[in-house]
């Protein structure tokens, strides 16, 4: 079968006694980095030495196959860097090709980055939602921000030191400056940090640099969106299209919807390039 096991997202003293069994008796390990998979096992103390198949996002898809056909025969143990596969990171094609050919799939639980943070930030845990990483690009990003600014669910987002300060900003103009969050910061390492407050607050505070592996938590929308937001894109690129300026379009929309007049321009900006 295949066995997704969750690992350490910083404390080693997490690593379950399910997960250190799996890793004594494995012949066979997919992992994300299989030097990280190295180190994690001198850190054990595992003596075994499985066999271990480098599986990341450029060459996943690619070794589902090969990966199902060993597990049809043995287990095949999958690991990440830190926490479950699958979870914004390497292992779901592979579960697809192994349901797709009926292969059994099981998991060893354990640490989460997303359902952590999720609990110290602070903000309402009964309905959640986790979006991953957001779009590097700016008006990709916007279009996003667009469609999440009514949920009225909790958020979760990875993302990278580098990209914080925007990511924050670009959150802030999105659902207001006044949305609470939590930025939460190298989650059960000896420097763990969670910053709580306003969105605009927060943004001006990551200003400064901000290292380490970070989860921001959002709440959700205290009143229910406006307007579909795809729509209103849709509707502002046809618009466009017309012979209406963008930015007037985008303008007309806003008045129409209450979403915001930057946002529906940058989310239009970006739907017209991917065409």
């Amino acid at each position: 079968m295949i066995i997704l096991a969750a690992t350490p997202i910083g404390n080693l003293g997490d690593a379950s006694t399910r997960l250190r069994q799996a890793l004594e008796e494995a012949d066979v390990v997919a992992s994300e980095d299989t030097r990280v998979t190295q180190r994690l096992l001198a850190a054990l103390g595992i003596a075994n030495r499985p066999r271990l198949i480098a599986l990341h996002e450029h060459n996943e898809r690619a070794r589902a196959g090969d990966l199902v056909e060993l597990a049809s025969e043995g287990d095949v143990l999958v690991l990440s860097d830190a926490g479950m596969p699958t979870v914004s990171d390497p292992g779901f094609p592979l579960v697809q090709a192994a349901v797709a050919a009926g292969v059994d799939v099981t998991a060893i639980p354990g640490p989460s980055a997303v359902v952590t943070a999720l609990a110290v930030s602070g903000l309402p845990t009964d309905r959640f939602a986790f979006e991953g990483f957001l779009p590097r690009k700016a008006g990709e990003r916007s279009r996003r921000l667009v469609e999440l600014a009514g949920d009225r669910r909790t958020l979760v987002f990875f993302e990278a030191p580098s990209r914080l300060a925007a990511s924050l900003g670009a959150l802030a103009e999105a659902f207001g400056a006044d949305r609470p969050a939590a930025v939460c910061r190298e989650l059960t390492k000896l420097h763990e940090e969670v910053r709580r407050g306003p969105l605009a607050e927060l943004a001006e505070w990551a200003e400064g640099g901000v290292r380490g592996e970070i989860c921001v938590v959002v709440g959700g929308s205290g009143e229910a969106p406006a307007a579909d937001a795809g729509e209103a894109v849709a509707r502002v690129v046809a618009l466009a299209a017309s012979g209406t300026r963008l930015k007037d379009a985008a303008a007309l929309v806003a008045g129409e919807t209450g979403l915001g007049k930057r946002d529906l321009y940058e989310a239009a900006l970006a739907a017209r390039a991917e065409r």
